[in-house]
Formats: C-alpha cells, sequence, structure tokens
C-alpha cells in the first residue's frame, strides 16, 4: 500500500512552509515517527514525520521548495522491503501496481484540473480587479491599520475606487488637505502593490536609501532567513501601530533567591529547574487574573476590548536562528514545578528545532528575560495582539536603608511594555508594582 505523507496543517494563517533539507532517499527504510525533511513556516522551523512503517518510494521536493499545505511531499509503501518485494514477484500480481499506476495519473489529473480550474478563476474577475488578484499575497501580508475605514478622510467616490480594486483604503497614506486620500493616492497604492513594492504607510517598509558601503572596504550581503524576516516586519508594524509607554521597576529578591535555592532539589526530582523566569510565569499568571486588561487585546476595526478567559504566556527563548518564544498555556493552573518543568522542555525543543508551530502562537502576554546575558534595564517591544510584555534584566546587589541602616540586598531591574491604547499609566504602575511586591514575598502570593 501506498500512503501518501503531505504538508499538514501548520498553524492559523499558515498556507506554506519551506523545503530547508531532506533527510531521507528514495529507497530508504523508514518508521513510524522517523524524521523526513525539516521544514521552516513563518512561524517557527519544525521536522515532518513519517506516519507509518515502510520505504520511501519517492521524494517529491528538495531543499528550497516551498510546499503548500496538503501537498504531497513522499511516498511510502508499506508493504516495502525485500520481503514485500519477493511476494509480489512471486505472485505474478501485476494487477495492484497497475493500480497504483493508475491511482498515481488520476491524481496527476486531479491536480493538473485543479491546476486550471485555479487559472481560470484568475482570470474571471474584471480587470480592474487584476491588481488585487495578482498581488493578494502581498496585500494580505501588510498590517491593518488600527482605524475603520469610516474614519479615514476620503470622498464617497475615493472610497468606491478603492473597493472595486481591493485595496484596503486604511492603508493608503492621504496625500490631501488633513490627510485627505485622493484618487491619486488609491492608484499610487495599487500600483505600489502590483510592482511588489508595499506603501510607505503599510508600516513594513524602510524606504532609507543606503550607501554604497563597497567603497569603503569588503562587505557581504546575507538573505535574512524566514524567522528575522518575519520578526522584522512584526516589529516594525507593532512599534508603528502601538503606542507605547515603558514602566521601570525593581524588586528585592533577595528572600526569593533564598526561595528558589530552598526549593530547586525538589523541582530538579520532578525533571525541572527552578529559574527566576519559572517563578516570573507563576506570578504573572496571578497578575494578570487580578488585572485583566493585560490579559487582553485591542479590537480597533470594531472599537472593542477582547478580554479573554485563559492565561496563555510567551517565553522570548533566545537560538542560533534568532527569538522564539514559545507559550505556556494555562500557566495560572500549574504549579511552579509544572511550570519549570515544561518551561525547560519547551525551551530546549525551541533551540533545537523540534518545536510545533503551534506552540509559538496564542500567548496573552511576554516575559523576555536577559538577565543572564547582562544589563540594567531595556524597553521590549509589544508584539500584537498582545498588550504588555515584561523585560527582566541582570539582579544585583545594591545597599538599600532598612530598620536605620545600609543592607545590602539582591535587586531585580524589571521594565514593562504596554499598550497605552488600552492601559493607562496608572494601571501600569499598579500592576508593575504588584509584581515587585509578589516576587519580595512569593509564598505569601502564591499560596
Amino acid at each position: 500500500m501506498i500512503k501518501e505523507i503531505k504538508l499538514p496543517e501548520i498553524a492559523d494563517n499558515v498556507t506554506t512552509a519551506t523545503v530547508l533539507e531532506v533527510l531521507v532517499s528514495e529507497g530508504d527504510k523508514v518508521g513510524a515517527d522517523d524524521m523526513l525533511a525539516e521544514m521552516e513556516s513563518d512561524k517557527a522551523s519544525f521536522e515532518l514525520p513519517s506516519e507509518v512503517d515502510g520505504v520511501v518510494k519517492e521524494v517529491k521536493v528538495k531543499a528550497g521548495d516551498e510546499v503548500k499545505v496538503g501537498q504531497v511531499m513522499f511516498t511510502i509503501d508499506t508493504e516495502g522491503g525485500d520481503a514485500g518485494e519477493k511476494e509480489e514477484k512471486s505472485s505474478g500480481e501485476k494487477e495492484e501496481p497497475a493500480a497504483k499506476e493508475e491511482k498515481k495519473e488520476t491524481s496527476e489529473k486531479d491536480e493538473a484540473k485543479v491546476a486550471e480550474d485555479k487559472k481560470q478563476a484568475d482570470r474571471e474577475p474584471e480587470k480592474e480587479q487584476e491588481p488585487q488578484a495578482s498581488k493578494k499575497e502581498e496585500v494580505s501580508s501588510a498590517p491593518a491599520s488600527d482605524k475603520p475605514a469610516s474614519h479615514v478622510p476620503a470622498s464617497p467616490a475615493v472610497r468606491r475606487l478603492a473597493r472595486e480594486i481591493g485595496i484596503d483604503i486604511t492603508q493608503v497614506k492621504g496625500s490631501g488637505p488633513s490627510a485627505r486620500v485622493t484618487e491619486e493616492d488609491v492608484k499610487a497604492f495599487a500600483k505600489s502593490v502590483i510592482q511588489g513594492k508595499p506603501s510607505v504607510s503599510s508600516g513594513m517598509v524602510d524606504d532609507f536609501e543606503l550607501p554604497d558601503f563597497s567603497k569603503y572596504g569588503e562587505i557581504r550581503r546575507e538573505k535574512m532567513d524566514t524567522i528575522r524576516k518575519i520578526t522584522a516586519k512584526s516589529m516594525a508594524g507593532s512599534w508603528q501601530n502601538v503606542p507605547h509607554v515603558f514602566q521601570f521597576d525593581k524588586t528585592d529578591v533577595t528572600e526569593l533567591e533564598k526561595f528558589r535555592k530552598d526549593y530547586s532539589k525538589l523541582v530538579e526530582k520532578q525533571g525541572g529547574k527552578l529559574t527566576v523566569t519559572a517563578i516570573l510565569l507563576k506570578l504573572s499568571a496571578l497578575g494578570l487574573r487580578k488585572f485583566p486588561k493585560f490579559n487582553a487585546s485591542v479590537d480597533m476595526k470594531n472599537e472593542e476590548i477582547i478580554y479573554k478567559d485563559y492565561v496563555n504566556i510567551g517565553v522570548a527563548v533566545d537560538t542560533e536562528r534568532g527569538l522564539i518564544v514559545p507559550v505556556i498555556r494555562d500557566a495560572d493552573k500549574k504549579s511552579i514545578t509544572e511550570l519549570s518543568v515544561e518551561l525547560g522542555d519547551i525551551a530546549e525543543r525551541a533551540r533545537t528545532k523540534k518545536i510545533k508551530p503551534d506552540e509559538l502562537q496564542g500567548a496573552n502576554f511576554t516575559i523576555s528575560n536577559l538577565g543572564g546575558i547582562g544589563g540594567t534595564n531595556f524597553t521590549p517591544i509589544v508584539n500584537r495582539p498582545t498588550v504588555a510584555i515584561l523585560g527582566v534584566s541582570r539582579s544585583q546587589m545594591e545597599p538599600i536603608w532598612m530598620d536605620g541602616e545600609f543592607k545590602p540586598r539582591l535587586m531585580l531591574p524589571l521594565s514593562l511594555s504596554y499598550d497605552h491604547r488600552l492601559i493607562d499609566g496608572a494601571d501600569g504602575a499598579r500592576f508593575l508594582r504588584w509584581l515587585c511586591e509578589a516576587m519580595q514575598n512569593p509564598l505569601v502570593t502564591m499560596f
């Protein structure tokens, strides 16, 4: 029996992935869960496993290929192997191979028909809609503006033109009085999309003209990998559209460090490592329950606030491929030991390319801990659709006035970045102060 191995559903809004490396060849014996290829999508790098035992009959992809969800990448003969081949030859049954060939031809005809239907569908829209069809991917990749279309200053005729050619008018930068969008603005935006040059108003393009660096010395250029491209675009869009506020504070973690050392061996017996990040996961989860705005998202199109009844927290992980943020789900329902074990496991899989794409989605809040590297403070960027992110820097001993004298205390700097569309300064200060006090008294807060 021939089993087709297809690219599975990866994650929401992800329809393709790139083949980084093919790990098998035709004729190789594989077992269920053996890795066939290393893939990379917009969300993460991951490995494609075999679903069955057998022999690789066909390898339909190569390194560098872009593969669509549902596309056949490998075929595996589940009756493969010497024994299967000998039995087939001795029985003299040639109907099965013929049936397989017929099935393959039918499949190829079906694929050809689907491709022809798609071409026909692409030809059906009116001519004025061609810019939208020909550059649908580019238009969809641009982040929608946070203001409703009704708030964009433009005449009814200009709005109708934008609708007819498939342009989101909220993405068009107006050149008229009071930034009013004109017919020329809409046409210029459509032209830039057709030419593969997204409008500056999309928030993704840096149109700064670079000098010729080679005249000063030797240079080399490297193409951005998928993760870096997605990070660059996402951060640029978030920075342009989210009005950031940065809140700083310090907390005395002298007692928390004692707590961590006292319970570290207990957690190690369960297969985890009790770290400051693991403790912050638990405390932040409790804080998000207490301050629900920090666990929400902003929907400016519908002018609504989306409150979430679950607490998922992303933790930034430094990898050789760049920053990856796996998500710990239902963090408020798990003990510190459970969180420590899960955090260690998911961080290791992120570094070794074993992370699954859906494990990088659904965060309501993010923790980025750079304390292991150093620094006194930093201002992380809020990554939409979350509304806040916590930055953690390196703790250090400082003289603190206590009980009429200076005493050495271990102080931890924290940075809170938040979306001012939803969270006011007082809210940000209260949340961060609560977190600082919770870290000073972890046992009281958690129990």
